[in-house]
């Protein structure tokens, strides 16, 4: 396949009934939620079909490619399922991307990537690079007011919160399909950069480079997958660009959340969609982190606005580059997604670590398309039949136009309601932490008005939520100290962290000694915990449950500190098990912080 191939060129049945699930949820129109108020399909939320693979090898994390004998294992090994496979590049994380030569289906991925991960010692991780769509639900009726800001029911209370915070010197990251330099936005717009490595995808000619401005995603008949429809270009980051930083009193349009912060635009969609390792450099490279043959970034983001999703549980690819762009401070806020199914059930909504946001109507209750479940962390305003909301987009239906406003409705609305709100928090407080932040923001929200069951804490309300982040920080419980204790090498010996926030003082004794920790965790609450060896050694840390199923890993190189982050979305308490293990270099001590919230 060449470089410009892409799997929506091949028309296949089973990349057709595979793409079509993920395309009605992009797609879908407001009118059907509006007309029947039918649940949406649970096959909403199922993978879509796709012609690539993230991998990552241990002896390659710090390589441009794998080594040739994991290249031939590898072929070896996806020839017997009747595809082949070629190296694109490697991720941030380590991992690696490659592309096969036409597209599979979720289980026939799933199946190869075990195949490829059990043949090959060497294979930390396999999974499919899944392909992402915008969560919203187009609308065309333009509404005469932004009461998503000012309602006293149903709004965030906006203008009160303005009156202490405008979000000036906080930039906040719109990773989704670019933005036009409208003029309502273009005063707070700061440079960017275009992560789309796909030709087809892109539709400007090249891969990565240094412009984000939107060409258009549209699409013609049967572009996607087999007899899927004809669609007008979206311009939808420009339209939650404008919800987040739309110019206040320059006397034409609307106003953003945050009007005084700056919006950092970083293309990741396009024509059909986007992958999912476009999308995990590009949350790295916004946060400040390194991407190889990438620039820096001048001016990282401390929110990250994802209104973008698919089908499936949490890819570790995800749990990397969400837990990477945690821990160089940045928030990461996500669209809980349109498909009214559990938010779980999809990605990076369900991912830990994240924001994920529902969206509510014009009445204050959930908006009937709108996901929820314990993943959910709040709601806010994202629109239905009785009200949309009104931003910035371009009048063009297949190339830019003309600057528009018009009012839509999904909770690609609602995401960047909280990451603005974020935005005048972290300007009221610059040193709150990524936790303390959402913390802060749950529990400022105020009660539905109407029903909103599986929406999180409540809904946004930006006044208090200023209010609370100007709040002096409350010191944290002084961590437990917490010795080593042998023989703790295996799940029934795993040696147990009875209160937290716990530091264990540990060592490997050998590159094949193992030290395992359990933790219970409670029913809704998020276990992070951070391994830092010594600096000659590279230690990995891996959290499991209690039938040693894997739930999170991170397996950085050198003497880098791994973070993973498990989040119980279940309705009781489980065990969490944390297994320190020799990756490469010296064995000897290392540092293990356990917390949860």
């Amino acid at each position: 396949m060449s470089p410009q191939s892409s799997p929506f060129r091949l028309r296949g049945a089973a990349l057709a009934a595979a793409l079509l699930p993920l395309l009605l949820l992009q797609a879908r129109p407001a009118a059907a939620f509006e007309r029947d108020g039918a649940p949406a399909s649970a096959a909403l939320s199922a993978p879509a079909a796709t012609d690539r693979l993230i991998v990552r090898y241990r002896s390659a994390a710090r390589l441009a490619a794998p080594l040739a004998a994991a290249q031939l294992r590898a072929e070896a090994a996806v020839q017997r399922h009747g595809v082949r496979l070629s190296h694109l590049r490697r991720l941030a994380d380590g991992a690696h991307v490659f592309r096969l030569d036409r597209p599979l289906e979720a289980e026939a991925l799933r199946r190869l990537a075990d195949d490829l991960r059990n043949g090959d010692a060497d294979v930390e991780y396999a999974e499919a690079d899944a392909l992402m769509q915008p969560q919203w639900e187009p609308g065309d009726a333009r509404h005469a007011e932004q009461w998503a800001l000012r309602d006293a029911m149903a709004g965030i209370r906006a203008p009160t919160a303005w009156d202490k915070s405008t979000g000036a010197g906080v930039v906040v990251a719109v990773i989704d399909t670019g933005v036009r330099a409208h003029a309502d936005l273009r005063v707070n717009l700061l440079p960017g950069r275009d992560f789309i490595t796909d030709t087809f995808i892109a539709r400007d000619g090249d891969g990565r480079d240094a412009d984000p401005s939107d060409p258009g995603d549209w699409t013609t008949a049967g572009q996607c997958a087999g007899g899927s429809a004809a669609k007008n270009s979206s311009w939808h980051g420009t339209h939650v660009a404008g919800i987040v930083a739309a110019a206040a009193g320059n006397g034409i349009g609307v106003a953003g959340v945050a009007f005084g912060a700056k919006v950092l635009p970083v293309r990741v969609l396009g024509r059909c969609g986007g992958y999912t390792s476009d999308i995990a450099d590009a949350m790295v490279w916004a946060a400040g982190g390194s991407v190889a043959n990438q620039p820096a970034n001048p001016t990282p983001a401390r929110v990250l606005n994802l209104s973008l999703g698919g089908g499936g549980s949490c890819s570790q690819t995800y749990r990397n580059a969400i837990a990477t762009a945690r821990a160089l401070g940045a928030v990461v806020v996500v669209a809980a997604g349109n498909g009214n199914t559990d938010a779980a059930l999809t990605q990076p909504a369900g991912c830990p670590g994240v924001i994920a946001v529902a969206a509510t109507g014009r009445g204050g209750g959930k908006a009937s398309y709108s996901n929820y479940g314990a993943a959910v962390a709040l709601a806010a305003p994202g629109g239905d039949g009785s009200g949309r909301i009104l931003s910035t987009l371009n009048a063009g239906t297949t190339v830019p136009g003309a600057d528009s406003y018009a009012a839509l409705m999904g909770t690609s609305m609602a995401a960047p309601h909280v990451a603005g709100t974020a935005a005048l928090m972290l300007a009221r407080h610059p040193a709150l932490t990524p936790d303390l932040l959402e913390a802060r923001l749950k529990d400022s929200a105020r009660p539905f008005p109407a029903a909103c069951a599986g929406c999180g804490s409540g809904l946004l309300d930006a006044n208090a939520a200023v209010d609370a982040a100007g709040v002096a920080a409350v010191a944290p419980a002084a961590p437990v100290q917490v010795a080593e204790v042998e023989p703790n090498n295996h799940i029934a010996r795993a040696q147990p962290l009875a209160q937290l926030p716990a530091v264990v003082q540990g060592a490997l004794r050998a590159t094949d000694d193992l030290d395992l920790y359990a933790v219970q965790l409670g029913a809704g609450r998020n276990l992070t915990a951070r391994l830092t060896p010594n600096a000659e050694a590279n230690h990995d840390l891996v959290a499991v449950d209690a039938n040693g199923t894997r739930l999170a890993i991170s397996t950085l190189g050198g003497a880098q500190t791994d973070t993973v982050q498990v989040r119980n979305t279940g309705s009781a308490a489980m065990t969490v098990v944390l297994r320190v293990r020799w990756g490469s270099g010296a064995a000897g001590s290392y540092r293990l912080e356990v917390d949860e919230e």
